[in-house]
């Protein structure tokens, strides 16, 4: 067996989370589309919210996965999962940088 297939998929689930959060809010943000058909809908606000929410952490893990098998197999069974570190440590920091310029005007 190849070496980036890993043995358990209990190995994916850290760069998996990782990736997920890394591009959650990217992800997330697109759905208007899909709050605009919620709103439309019979659902009241709460449950509205709740499939909001869901549907949008249903994709950032599925495209988190799809992520770090992709980095897995082209660069190595651990580079996915150090990547994901970057990558969701790189969005904090520029959200703290953000924020603090916005506290600064």
């Amino acid at each position: 067996m190849p070496d980036w297939i890993p043995e358990t998929w209990a190995l994916l689930l850290p760069g998996t989370a990782l990736w997920a959060l890394a591009v959650y809010l990217p992800l997330s943000a697109p759905l208007s589309r899909l709050e605009e058909a919620l709103a439309a809908g019979p659902l009241d606000e709460s449950s509205q919210l709740l499939a909001l929410v869901v549907s949008s952490l249903l994709l950032a893990l599925g495209a988190g996965a799809l992520i770090n098998l992709a980095l897995g197999w082209a660069l190595g069974p651990g580079w996915g999962t150090s990547l994901g570190l970057v990558a969701a440590l790189y969005g904090l920091f520029w959200g703290l940088a953000a924020s603090r310029n916005n506290n600064d005007d």
